[in-house]
C-alpha cells in the first residue's frame, strides 16, 4: 500500500474471493482507492485488473506432467488446496481436473482442502485423506504445505509416484533439491510486481494509458536442474 493524501495511492490484493472484499473493494473505489488483485482474482468486483498467471492454463500444465512421469497408473491423486474460497486455487484444479480427465483418465482425482498452507492443518487433513483413500499416491498441491504433505505420507508409509507444488519459495527450493517434490509451477513475481505499480501509476495518470488487459504471468516449469 502506498500513502497519499487520500489514504492510500493503491491497494495490492490477494484475498478469498467472497461478497465482503467485493462490497470492501466497491467502498475503496468509491474514494479513489484503486485496487488490483495478485494471484487469485475477485473477478465480480470493481478491481481494477488482475496479475497473475492463467491459473488454468497453469493446472492443465501440471496435469501434462503428470500424465508424462506415471502414464496409465490406476491411482488416486491428491488435489491439494489452502482453501476452496480462493479462486486462483480453484481455478488450477479446474484446470488440472480437466487435464486429467483427457490426458490420465485411470487416474481418479481426490480434493484435500482448508489446510489454509499452515503446517499441523495441512498434516491432519493429508492424513485423513490418505487413511479414506487406500490408492492415493500422487499429489498436485496449489498451495502451501509441502512439508507437512510428504510427513503425511511418511506416517501413513505411502510411497509418492510423482508430486507437481506451485511457487519456489525457501520450503520448496529444499524439497526439489532434495528430489522430494518432481517440479514447480513458477511465475515471474518480479514482473508481476511490475505490472502492478505500471497500473497503478497509470490511474493516477502518472504513465500514459496502455492496454494489457489480456496479458497474464508466463506460467513456468521449475524442476531440481533449473533452480
Amino acid at each position: 500500500m502506498m500513502k497519499c493524501a487520500n489514504d492510500s495511492y493503491g491497494i495490492i490484493l490477494k484475498a478469498e474471493n467472497n461478497a465482503v472484499i467485493s462490497k470492501t473493494i466497491e467502498e475503496l473505489q468509491k474514494h479513489r482507492v484503486p485496487v488490483v488483485t495478485l494471484v487469485t482474482d475477485v473477478p465480480d468486483s470493481k478491481r481494477l485488473r488482475y496479475v497473475g498467471m492463467d491459473n488454468i492454463s497453469a493446472g492443465m500444465t501440471a496435469a501434462y506432467l503428470m500424465s508424462q512421469w506415471i502414464k496409465e497408473a490406476e491411482l488416486d491423486v491428491a488435489v491439494v488446496l489452502s482453501s476452496q474460497n480462493f479462486l486462483g486455487e480453484a481455478q488450477r484444479v479446474q484446470g488440472f481436473c480437466q487435464g486429467l480427465k483427457s490426458m490420465l483418465p485411470s487416474v481418479k482425482p481426490v480434493w484435500v482442502s482448508e489446510g489454509y498452507g499452515v503446517d499441523g492443518m495441512t498434516f491432519d487433513v493429508m492424513l485423513d485423506a490418505l487413511n479414506r483413500h487406500l490408492n492415493l499416491k500422487a499429489v498436485y498441491c496449489v498451495g502451501g504445505g509441502n512439508a507437512a504433505i510428504l510427513r503425511a505420507f511418511k506416517q501413513a508409509e505411502r510411497e509418492v509416484l510423482s508430486y507437481i507444488g506451485h511457487d519456489v519459495d525457501e520450503e520448496n527450493r529444499f524439497l526439489l533439491n532434495d528430489r522430494k517434490i518432481n517440479a514447480v509451477i513458477q511465475h515471474d513475481l518480479q514482473s508481476d510486481a511490475r505490472e502492478v505499480f505500471r497500473i497503478l501509476l497509470t490511474f493516477h495518470g502518472f504513465l500514459p494509458v496502455i492496454d494489457h488487459s489480456d496479458a497474464f504471468s508466463k506460467v513456468n516449469v521449475v524442476t531440481p536442474f533449473n533452480l
